[in-house]
């Protein structure tokens, strides 16, 4: 597959697999950096998965993840309501103690905003949380408590996986055909 990606600008921002990767490691340093102890990750999916599953074994704490979605308009690139699973997904005890809320990225504010005060009101043995993602967006109404990035011009960042959004099941083996040929 071609790693060749389009130059980044202030209103795209171009992401590849190398550094996704390495933004989550940094991320994961900044954390550990600040001494702030946690309980557990708890993770954002689908965009806070790869981030939280990192964090959770780097720190060596229990992931739990909770499903949130509010970009599934036009083919996941403008904001609608949000909506946040009725559980939360864990194999240990409740969500309790000190929380890392993780997600990729803060653009509006409004998803970490409303996650923060559902699990305050919902989760009464949280004692803490703080909140980290990779790129914070400067127009964002919360500021989160880690980020590795913030970007004041708000670019739509691009990210690695977004490949997949719009490859089916049926279209795979061609997909994968093409980016063999493309290596050689």
């Amino acid at each position: 597959m071609s790693t060749d990606l389009p130059a980044s600008t202030q209103g795209d921002l171009w992401v590849s697999w190398t550094e996704y990767h390495r933004a989550i490691e940094e991320l994961a340093l900044l954390v550990h950096e600040s001494g702030w102890k946690f309980d557990q990750v708890l993770c954002l999916a689908r965009g806070g998965l790869r981030p939280g599953d990192v964090l959770s074994r780097i720190f060596d704490v229990p992931l739990a993840i909770l499903s949130t979605s509010s970009y599934r308009e036009q083919a996941g690139t403008t904001q609608g309501s949000l909506d946040i699973a009725s559980s939360i997904t864990m194999i240990r005890g409740p969500l309790a103690g000190r929380v890392l809320l993780v997600d990729d990225l803060v653009d509006s504010g409004v998803t970490l905003q409303k996650v923060q005060r559902h699990l305050s009101g919902a989760f009464p043995a949280v004692t803490e949380i703080k909140s980290a993602v990779i790129w914070y967006k400067e127009c964002s109404v919360l500021r989160p408590d880690f980020f590795l990035q913030l970007l004041p011009h708000n670019p739509w960042i691009h990210q690695p996986f977004e490949q997949y959004d719009g490859l089916r099941a049926e279209q795979l083996a061609a997909w994968m055909k093409k980016g063999t040929n493309e290596a050689s």
